[in-house]
């Protein structure tokens, strides 16, 4: 990222509240265990409904379970879950739409026709057919929200490719003798790494409320095991007597979606070159939106 990214991406005002709840949420999933001393799946029936206490700051579930406990495993299993198909996504959205954009021609039709089958059905409605093929559990929630995603990721990263290996720098790259591999490296990879970081952190919060909505169906991750969509379902049955079961688990998925979009607003107003200049002219001037904006926000 360029200073002046980095300058635009600090004068966003809630970014540094954005960053330092991700960073906060993060930090409480990878030391859960040392945060604190329960198990998430141990039931103890004496402490059912336990009020909030210094044992249990925000008491205990149905089945005598720190709701805090919970919740700090329960963002282990959610961001990483999340964490992981993004990572999937982006290598096979990737290595399909940058082959395709650039080598074009049968390969491109070929690839793409791939992608139209997967990109005719909704994503939720395909992710539910595939567990149901596939059987629950969180591995087998990953692979299907993977494979449901990657064909948009595809298309979109296709369309960068194809929009970057015609331009002036690239054409002269190829004249001076430049090798294919080299061009793309230096070329055409940094911006699209760049429109990827976009993708993938604006999608984040579209790929935990699929995870939460699985496991909320019973479809994704199962019970005892710590997952928000779970603690939701768990809960649902006590709401009028105890909803503050079902509020903590929510609100945990409000805020790292609200989080990690935030975010990405923010690195596509600072990465954009685009809605930089955009910025810079007149904020009361209303320029068109770049074309991957509009697909960006199709999602």
């Amino acid at each position: 990222m360029t200073p002046a990214g980095l300058k635009r991406l600090a004068q966003r005002g809630l970014v540094g509240f954005a960053l330092a709840l991700v960073l906060f949420i993060g930090g409480s999933a990878i030391f859960a265990p040392v945060l604190t001393p329960y198990d998430p799946t141990e039931v103890n029936l004496a402490d059912k409904f336990a009020e909030p206490s210094a044992e249990h700051l925000l008491g205990c579930d149905h089945l005598g379970r720190d709701v805090v406990t919970r919740l700090l495993y329960g963002a282990r299993t959610s961001l990483g879950s999340v964490m992981v198909i993004a990572g999937v996504i982006l290598l096979l959205g990737f290595s399909v739409g940058a082959t395709a954009g650039y080598v074009g021609g049968a390969v491109d039709s070929t690839l793409m026709r791939i992608c139209d089958v997967f990109l005719t059905f909704p994503t939720f409605i395909l992710a539910m057919f595939m567990i149901g093929v596939l059987g629950t559990g969180i591995v087998n929630v990953i692979i299907a929200i993977a494979l449901t995603h990657w064909a948009w990721y595809a298309r979109i990263i296709r369309s960068f490719v194809l929009s970057l290996k015609n331009r002036e720098y690239v054409l002269a790259a190829r004249v001076a003798g430049t090798g294919r591999f080299m061009t793309v490296a230096r070329h055409v990879l940094p911006p699209v790494f760049a429109q990827l970081a976009i993708l993938a952190t604006l999608d984040i919060g579209h790929m935990m409320m699929h995870v939460s909505g699985l496991s909320f169906l019973g479809l994704g991750v199962t019970p005892p095991m710590a997952e928000w969509g779970v603690m939701i379902a768990d809960a649902r049955q006590f709401v009028w007597t105890h909803p503050e079961l079902i509020m903590y688990p929510g609100l945990a998925i409000f805020l790292t979606v609200m989080a990690f979009n935030l975010l990405g607003d923010a690195l596509r107003d600072a990465l954009d070159p685009n809605t930089a200049d955009h910025h810079v002219v007149d904020h009361a001037v209303s320029d068109p939106a770049p074309a991957h904006d509009g697909l960006l926000e199709a999602h």
